[in-house]
């Protein structure tokens, strides 16, 4: 049987489909996962997936293209051809999948599942209703299994990738923490001064630091590292940051895509949580964690990119000591 799972967000939420990929990968003779080009480098890191085809959907990101026929047809003519028997569309709690369930329907799909508020008339043929609260990973397992994709035995349901690099030439020798200082959106990112003094304190406190970023990431990681830290900024594509993190001891980051690859990877997780999304939907998954953050902040479950209140109260009243403290705890509590 082909099977096709579609996640057309960003590199976290990919992740996140991990383990409801490989339910139906267990089940299946080959799996292709379509995907946006922010979630594509999520996908190849993925167990279970044979085939990775990437389409940017209207409905889809910050910053969306517009709706081109061409585009469309393009898309329907290439999964037709690849002759699918069954679909999983994954969408997070406040998206529809009924746009994508529209165009697999019109590539001939047979038999196509997702979790939908919204009624569906013909374009689904499972209709999953999520549980309240449950974790992103969880909804889409649960989805997976209501069209037919049980986990396989064995299969604990954590987050997974392939196998990483050994990234010691970058890292260093002997144990470390890092500092993931960027976010996707700017609501969640802890600010670059209080990450300098998390950085300098846990220095302080004994523990060699490194700091990661993306290639767009340089001078915050710069700034951040101070000239104590491993500044690692643009030099980490996501395998290699997958080493990276499963080196590390602990991983503090915001909620953004390397948290995720650090659960991914079964490393303990700080977790600088801006409430604007659920953290029970939205934390680090199934690793030890402590979560920072006013989570009843006025932001709260606005789902909003830049800060709506003045200051950044929910993440910029953490210190760096709490953080100091909180990856003390993991570690003692992880030993």
């Amino acid at each position: 049987m082909k099977a096709l799972v579609v996640r057309l967000d960003s590199f976290g939420d990919v992740l996140l489909a991990g383990p409801a990929v490989r339910a139906v990968a267990a089940h299946s003779t080959h799996l292709t996962m379509l995907c946006g080009p922010r979630g594509e480098p999520g996908a190849r890191l993925l167990p279970g997936v044979d085939e990775v085809l990437v389409w940017s959907a209207p409905w889809e990101g910050v910053d969306p293209p517009p709706v081109r026929k061409a585009d469309v047809d393009d898309l329907v003519r290439r999964l037709s051809e690849a002759a699918f028997d069954v679909a999983l569309v994954l969408t997070s709690f406040h998206q529809s999948p009924l746009p994508t369930a529209l165009v697999l329907r019109l590539a001939g799909i047979g038999r196509i599942g997702a979790d939908s508020v919204d009624y569906p008339g013909s374009l689904l043929d499972v209709r999953h209703q999520r549980l309240s609260g449950r974790h992103e990973a969880e909804a889409a397992l649960d989805t997976a299994a209501a069209l037919g994709f049980p986990p396989p035995p064995g299969d604990d349901g954590r987050l997974r990738v392939l196998p990483s690099p050994d990234t010691v030439a970058l890292t260093g020798n002997g144990p470390y923490v890092v500092v993931h200082p960027g976010a996707s959106a700017p609501a969640r990112a802890w600010s670059a001064e209080r990450c300098a003094e998390a950085v300098a304190l846990l220095a302080d406190a004994g523990h060699r630091v490194v700091v990661t970023g993306g290639p767009d990431e340089t001078d915050l990681t710069r700034r951040v590292s101070g000239g104590t830290a491993v500044d690692l900024g643009g030099r980490t594509e996501p395998r290699t940051l997958a080493g990276v993190l499963r080196t590390a001891d602990v991983v503090v980051c915001g909620n953004t895509g390397p948290a995720h690859l650090a659960a991914a990877v079964g490393t303990p997780v700080v977790s600088l949580f801006a409430p604007v999304v659920p953290a029970e939907r939205w934390g680090p998954y199934g690793v030890p964690s402590v979560l920072l953050g006013d989570q009843k902040a006025p932001c709260a479950d606005s789902r909003a990119r830049h800060c709506p209140v003045a200051g950044h109260p929910c993440l910029d009243e953490v210190t760096g000591q709490d953080v100091v403290q909180a990856v003390r705890k993991l570690l003692k509590e992880h030993a």
